[in-house]
């Protein structure tokens, strides 16, 4: 299933659509499967799957500890592709969000057939920048896949126009400077930045993405962006739950909570 398709079903209901990060193999491979089911079956449009990554510049301190114990407990690539494929059937678009070294370790080429084979949509690349994506570029195209990057308050203009020509699904809008986490409260500067986008490319959604970590939040940043990206906080609910179970119910509990944000009027 494409991105865009779950934009349009979202549209059509007048709201913006919830996407949902967890890395896979946290706190196991099937831990991990469980509890992306669980945030779709409560109301999550898009799913982010998360690869874990011995360098995350971009993570934030929880999500880093999710994929440090990942790492520890021996994930592979392979074991995220995995993933993807287990769920992709689940009802949402599956996005793979990797650092770049990843990709190009396994093969740019070999990595996107993989991923339209297991069923993905197409990835999220934090630390690849538009100007040097070409491989990407031509192996999304040969094999289907969606591509998002990404642009916060500090690009220039020309720099959005760029970047937001070159996504296919949408553009992820970092709110703030600096690494994930979820905060008290979201960024003035989002609103701005979104306007920005629109209006260097009104054909590409936009999704914001860095603090949103309950249902008001989602509320307040779905009024105006296409989309709202939530992480750290879903991620938080796996890590500070006493059993596997009690981190699904979680998950579950806070995806409800966002969805329910998310179509408020």
């Amino acid at each position: 299933m494409s991105v865009s398709v779950a934009f349009e079903k979202a549209r059509a209901e007048g709201r913006s659509a919830l996407i949902g990060y967890l890395p896979a193999g946290f706190p196991t491979v099937p831990g991990a499967i469980d509890a992306i089911k669980a945030m779709i079956d409560n109301g999550v449009d898009i799913v982010e799957v998360g690869l874990p990554y011995s360098d995350p510049v971009m993570d934030g301190p929880v999500i880093q500890r999710a994929t440090e114990a990942a790492l520890a407990g021996g994930f592979r690539v392979a074991d995220g592709l995995r993933t993807v494929e287990a769920v992709a059937a689940a009802g949402a678009p599956i996005l793979v969000m990797t650092y770049w070294n990843l990709v190009e370790r396994h093969g740019v080429d070999r990595f996107a057939a993989d991923l339209a084979a297991a069923g993905g949509a197409g990835l999220i690349t934090p630390d690849l920048i538009p100007d040097e994506s070409a491989p990407w570029l031509a192996a999304s195209d040969a094999h289907g896949l969606d591509r998002v990057f990404l642009v916060s308050p500090s690009s220039t203009d020309a720099r959005i126009a760029m970047t937001a020509g070159k996504c296919r699904g949408f553009v992820y809008a970092t709110s703030v400077m600096g690494v994930t986490g979820a905060r008290s409260s979201t960024s003035s500067a989002a609103p701005a930045l979104v306007e920005r986008v629109r209006k260097a490319d009104p054909s590409v959604p936009v999704a914001v993405g860095l603090g949103v970590s309950n249902g008001d939040q989602a509320a307040e940043v779905g009024a105006f962006a296409d989309g709202v990206i939530v992480g750290s906080a879903l991620v938080r609910c796996l890590l500070d739950a006493a059993t596997p179970a009690d981190g699904v119910a979680a998950v579950a509990a806070l995806s409800a909570d966002l969805a329910e944000g998310v179509r408020r009027r």
